[in-house]
C-alpha cells in the first residue's frame, strides 16, 4: 500500500528482528495467494486465503481498518494499478492480479506486492511484468547507506521510461516498520543525487508502478480504487528492505522449507 519531510526512522536490533519475522510472514503469505490466482477465483477468495494464513501465522492485516479501507488485502486487475477492493469479481484467463497486502507482527510491519499474470498472458503483459520486476532489482542495486532516495527514484524511472513504459507519479513508496507509512516518500521518479540521505538500518517498501500508457491515474468512485486514466494495463512490484552499509537486504523472502 503506499502513502514528509522528516527524520528517517533507524530500527533496533531487536526492531529489526521482529520485523524480519512480520516480513516472512508476509511473504509466504504472499506466495501462497500468488499460486491461488487462477480463472474462476474470486478477488474475494483470494483476500479470504490471505487473512486466514495471517492470523494463522500470529498476524494481524496490516491494511484492515487502515484509514477505513475494508479488507486484508489489495487486489487490482488489468487497468487497476491498487488499492482495488476484493469481492465477487472472478478472475479470468488474460488478466494481470495485482497483489498487495501486509503484516503486522509482534508490533513490527511488513509490505510486499506482486502482479500475477494469468495463463495466456499477452506479450506486452510479460514484459512489463518482467520490467517491474527488473525496476526493483534496479533500485536495489543503488540501495545503501549514505545513498539518496533520488537515487531510487531515478534507478526506477530510467529504466522503466527507456523502456517505453509509464512511470506513475501519484503514488510513491515509503519507509515503514512500527508503522505502515513512515518517512521517507520514494518516488517512481526523480534525479539523482537528491532527496534525503538513507542510514543503515532504515527499512523500505520500494514500490516500482508503471503502465502500458501514460502515467496518469485515477480513484475510482469506491474512494480506494487507482486506475489509469486511459485505460492501459498497469503493474506493481514491491519488497520490504533494509539498508546497510554496503548495500541492502530484501526482508519479504518467505522462509526456506527443509529439504
Amino acid at each position: 500500500m503506499s502513502g514528509g519531510r522528516h527524520k528517517i526512522p533507524v530500527k533496533s536490533p531487536e526492531e529489526l528482528r521482529r520485523m524480519r519475522a512480520a516480513c516472512r510472514l508476509a511473504a509466504t503469505v504472499m506466495d501462497a495467494v500468488a499460486a491461488a490466482v487462477r480463472p474462476g477465483i474470486t478477488t474475494r477468495a483470494l483476500d479470504e486465503l490471505a487473512e486466514r494464513m495471517i492470523a494463522e501465522g500470529g498476524g494481524r492485516p496490516a491494511f484492515k481498518g487502515y484509514r477505513g479501507y475494508p479488507c486484508s488485502t489489495c487486489i487490482s486487475v488489468n487497468e487497476e494499478l491498487i488499492h482495488g477492493i476484493p469481492g465477487p469479481r472472478v478472475i479470468v484467463p488474460g488478466d494481470i492480479v495485482s497483489v498487495d497486502l501486509g503484516v503486522e507482527l509482534n508490533g513490527m510491519l511488513g509490505d510486499v506486492a506482486r502482479t500475477i499474470g494469468v495463463q495466456p498472458v499477452r506479450g506486452d503483459h510479460a514484459r512489463m511484468l518482467a520490467t517491474v520486476e527488473e525496476a526493483f532489482a534496479a533500485a536495489c542495486r543503488v540501495v545503501r547507506a549514505g545513498a539518496r532516495v533520488g537515487d531510487i527514484s531515478h534507478a526506477v524511472q530510467s529504466l522503466c521510461e527507456a523502456r517505453g513504459y509509464g512511470v506513475v507519479r501519484d503514488y510513491v513508496g515509503h519507509g515503514i516498520g512500527r508503522q505502515l507509512h513512515e518517512p521517507p516518500q520514494i518516488p517512481n521518479f526523480g534525479t539523482a543525487g537528491s532527496g534525503p540521505a538513507l542510514p543503515a538500518g532504515a527499512t523500505l517498501a520500494i514500490e516500482p508502478m508503471i503502465t502500458l500508457g501514460g502515467h496518469a491515474v485515477k480513484v475510482l468512485a469506491d474512494q480506494w480504487t487507482v486506475v489509469t486514466q486511459d485505460g492501459a494495463a498497469c503493474a506493481h512490484y514491491e519488497n520490504t528492505v533494509l539498508v546497510t552499509e554496503t548495500g541492502c537486504e530484501i526482508l519479504t523472502v518467505a522462509a526456506k522449507q527443509p529439504e
